[in-house]
This record gives structure tokens, sequence and C-alpha cells, in this order.
């Protein structure tokens, strides 16, 4: 098969297709325009988010046999469409589950432990200690909404924590060994530390508002290591600033562009939640990086080729 390679990605995708038999070619600045005139001599492609697979872009590959998109979700791509031309859509979210676990993990301990605040305050030359006063993971009660790879994943890392760990989610019978399945409702009531672990869907899309925080029964800390566009950020700010909401990781945010690779176009027009948000002490920002270490950088690749290799 001719295979267009959209975005760079681990050397080892483009070698294990080539060993396989499959023509590679690259081209990581060509347009969606431009892309969409030279589709049809593609047998499959491989993108991660740099544009969107709409209907017009799969009308031109009246070849395509295969999408793959190397990461977890596959929002950037028109599902039913494609399907329905018979397109077979491979994504990734076993490659970097265990990476956004350990981030998701990471962001919690440093926020109870005031990590952030502290790091800056001593190199500043302030020695406060009962100012830095951190709270422990031991017996509290995690919950996690969306219990796929990613909610999986983390919910193992919490073992040994001597945690409750909750999920909730839309399909039943997802609970494992490492997390109870409840629900929404006993999870607001119980949670302590709320993590995000769904794809951006409609039903997704700002489900983190006013009304959804203010049903929790305690104030919480929230991970949000999914998608941005799930939370409200001004409604978030708010509950930051009411302490409904005791702190804040966000490796992602509703501002981000859908190829998630920029969020500072234009700093002259920078959204007051999102100023707020970079100067609370707080709160934990990364650009959208829980998925994306060395080892992730490998094991997606290696999901991808697997996937393609056993397919055709």
């Amino acid at each position: 098969m001719n295979i267009l390679h959209l975005d760079q990605n681990h050397p080892l995708l483009l070698e294990k297709l080539s060993n396989a038999g499959h023509t590679n070619e690259e081209n990581y600045t060509i347009s969606k325009e431009d892309t969409e005139k030279i589709i049809a001599a593609y047998d499959g492609i491989v993108i991660r988010s740099r544009f969107k697979i709409d209907k017009q872009f799969i009308d031109s590959g009246t070849n395509l046999k295969f999408i793959a998109r190397v990461g977890a979700g596959l929002e950037s791509i028109d599902i039913p469409y494609a399907e329905s031309k018979g397109i077979y859509l491979i994504s990734a979210p076993e490659g970097n589950r265990n990476a956004v676990g350990e981030h998701a993990l990471g962001m919690i301990l440093s926020l109870f432990n005031k990590l952030n605040q502290a790091d800056k305050q001593v190199k500043d030359g302030h020695w406060n200690r009962e100012e830095n006063r951190g709270i422990e993971l031991e017996g509290k009660t995690v919950g996690i909404i969306g219990y796929g790879n990613m909610g999986k994943a983390f919910a193992k890392k919490l073992q040994g924590f001597d945690c409750e760990v909750l999920c909730y989610d839309i399909i039943d019978n997802v609970e494992d060994k490492n997390a109870r399945q409840v629900s929404l409702e006993e999870l607001q009531k119980k949670t302590d530390v709320l993590s995000l672990h769904t794809p951006w869907t409609p039903q997704t899309d700002k489900m983190i508002d006013s009304r959804f925080i203010n049903a929790f029964a305690k104030a919480f800390y929230l991970i949000n290591t999914a998608r941005g566009k799930s939370v409200v950020t001004s409604d978030l700010v708010e509950a930051l600033q009411t302490g409904k909401i005791l702190g804040a990781g966000l490796d992602v945010l509703e501002y981000e562009k859908l190829s998630f690779e920029n969020l500072f176009t234009n700093q002259t027009q920078m959204p007051t939640p999102l100023a707020y948000l970079i100067e609370c002490s707080n709160v934990l920002l990364t650009p959208h990086i829980a998925g994306w270490t060395i080892e992730s950088k490998r094991k997606l690749a290696q999901t991808i080729v697997d996937k393609i290799l056993a397919k055709f």
C-alpha cells in the first residue's frame, strides 16, 4: 500500500511498514487543501492532529483503506462518514495510557504537597514551612470519570496509596480490581479528587460547569489530562475563588487549537480566566504533555504499526 505520513512520529513506524512491503511517503508541511488534491493516490494516511479529517477530505480519498491517528482519540475525524465509506479507523490509546496515568498522579501529589508553590518560594529566598504544610493521599477518595484505557491506567497507579478509587462511565460493568464503578451521584457525594479521562464528545463538551461542580458534596481537587473543552474555564475559576475546587492540575485547556500544537498565538487577547489560572498558586498547568513521554512516543508508533499490519 501507499501510505502518506502527515506528522512525524517515532522512526520505527516507517521502518516496520517499509519492512512489511508498504511504501511510505512523508509530507509534514502540506496543507489540508493540497492534501485533498493528492490523497486519491494513497491507500492510507497516518496523522496526529494537524487538521480535521472531514467529509470533504474523505470524499477526496477515493482509495483510502485506513486512517491511523497516532494518539488516543479520533475526535478530529468524521467517524460515521469515514466508516460509511468502509475506511478502517485506527487509534492508539494503549500507547500513552501509562504516561497519562503517571502524569495525573504526579499532579495530585504536587498539588497536595504544594510543590510548585514551595519551590518558587525557596528559589525566591523564602523558607516557609507552615505555609507549605501538605496533605496526604491516604484515606482520600479519588473519583475517575471515564474508565477506559486512560482511567484504568490511572487507577492502577493509585494502588498502594490506601485511597478509595471510584469510577463512573456511560458503559456498564467496566470496573476492575482497581476501582469500583458507581453512579455519578455517589461519585459526587464521596470524591476528594476528581480526574477526567473522557474523550471529547457532544456529551462531554463543557461537561464540567458550575452546575456540575456544585453537585459535589465536598470541596475537591480537579485533574484534567483528557480534553480541555470538557471544562468551562470561567466556571472553574469561580469555583477556585469560592473554594469549591481546592486546586487544579490541567494538562489541557479549553482554548487549545484542534492540533494541540499552540495556545499562545495572540498574547494580547489572553482570556481573563486563563490569566487567572496562570497566576494561581494552587493550579498546575502543563502543555498537553501527559501522554507525551519518550517511552510513549515509541509505544504509540508500535501500537499503530501493529494494528495496520494486523489488518492489512
